[in-house]
């Protein structure tokens, strides 16, 4: 059996390679894939060379940890069955490439650890699982410790800053304040305000989160927040962060990092979504067949109105 997969030969090189697919095995499940997300975090950092040479990095590779599929067939000691619609956050079954994580293909056999079933009526918008899922690790820790303090400030009016403004409400908190500088991205926020920085007068922000994924403003945000206050930094980082001591001083704030979503995560947000909670709609605006994979990571890259690209692999699948 045979795959078509993105590859990324070397930065800004891509293509739509045939990959060989292994036989499933015990606790493996064999998808035909029909949506995979193109992640403006990671993947940018891949397409543009710019990722840290984190361990196993190397080219050429297969992104991907946002897929959507149904299961084509399943171990015998597993209870999905055929035809079941499911999320896919990752998958190593490719020789001859990095899988990081791997899942931009037609299809794929994955561990049984990367994958959850899902609702069929999401259809495409499942691919938000994973944004959705690091958008609740913000703000819950994965659940190792007590929940942090939301958000009452959110950076960013990206798809995470709006499933992050989402969650907030659907826990019963104030709906938080969105800053926005791209007038693409400024449009109002379903139940939250979406301003300019330059248009909040506030000094009194208790938690900050930032997913914008640029913290150059970071002076900016210690001004904004009252003593004692959080500054959350949720987005992916290229650059080296810093601030001046004498913003911080008189505030004594708590400046976290937010890693990684957990398993644990990704099973809420699957509960808040099936119980009606949590709505991923309304937030894919870009959606191309994979057959011109290049012209959609480019559009994912460099359109600012584009805030989630979809591939369509329904025709390779």
């Amino acid at each position: 059996m045979k795959a078509a997969a993105v590859i990324f030969d070397s930065p800004q090189h891509l293509s739509l390679g045939t990959l060989a697919l292994p036989t499933v095995q015990a606790g493996q499940v064999e998808v035909a894939v029909q949506y995979s997300g193109i992640s403006t975090a990671m993947e940018r950092m891949l397409w543009d060379g710019s990722l840290p040479r984190v361990r196993g990095l190397h080219y050429p590779l297969v992104p991907g940890y946002e897929t959507v599929g149904r299961v084509v067939r399943a171990g015998d000691d597993m209870d999905l069955k055929e035809g079941q619609a499911v999320f896919v956050s990752g998958a190593n079954c490719f020789s001859g490439v990095t899988s990081l994580y791997g899942a931009a293909a037609s299809r794929l056999v994955a561990s049984e650890k990367d994958v959850l079933p899902v609702a069929d009526h999401l259809g495409a918008d499942a691919v938000l699982m994973a944004l959705a899922a690091t958008a609740y690790h913000a703000v819950s820790g994965g659940g190792r410790h007590a929940a942090f303090t939301p958000p009452d400030l959110i950076i960013g009016h990206s798809v995470m800053g709006r499933l992050l403004a989402r969650l907030t409400i659907a826990a019963g908190f104030p709906a938080p304040t969105v800053w926005e500088t791209q007038e693409a991205r400024a449009t109002a926020g379903d139940g939250y305000n979406v301003i300019r920085p330059s248009d909040d007068p506030r000094q009194d922000y208790q938690a900050i989160y930032d997913v914008s994924g640029d913290a150059t403003d970071l002076d900016l945000w210690l001004q904004k927040i009252k003593p004692g206050g959080d500054i959350v930094l949720a987005g992916f980082y290229r650059n080296t962060l810093q601030f001046s001591h004498a913003n911080a001083f008189g505030r004594e704030p708590s400046i976290r990092m937010a890693s990684e979503w957990t398993r644990s995560d990704l099973l809420a947000v699957n509960q808040l979504v099936n119980t009606g909670r949590l709505s991923l709609a309304g937030l894919i605006t870009h959606t191309e067949n994979s057959h011109v994979a290049t012209k959609a990571y480019q559009t994912a890259f460099g359109d600012i109105s584009c805030l989630k690209m979809v591939l369509d692999w329904s025709t390779n699948a």
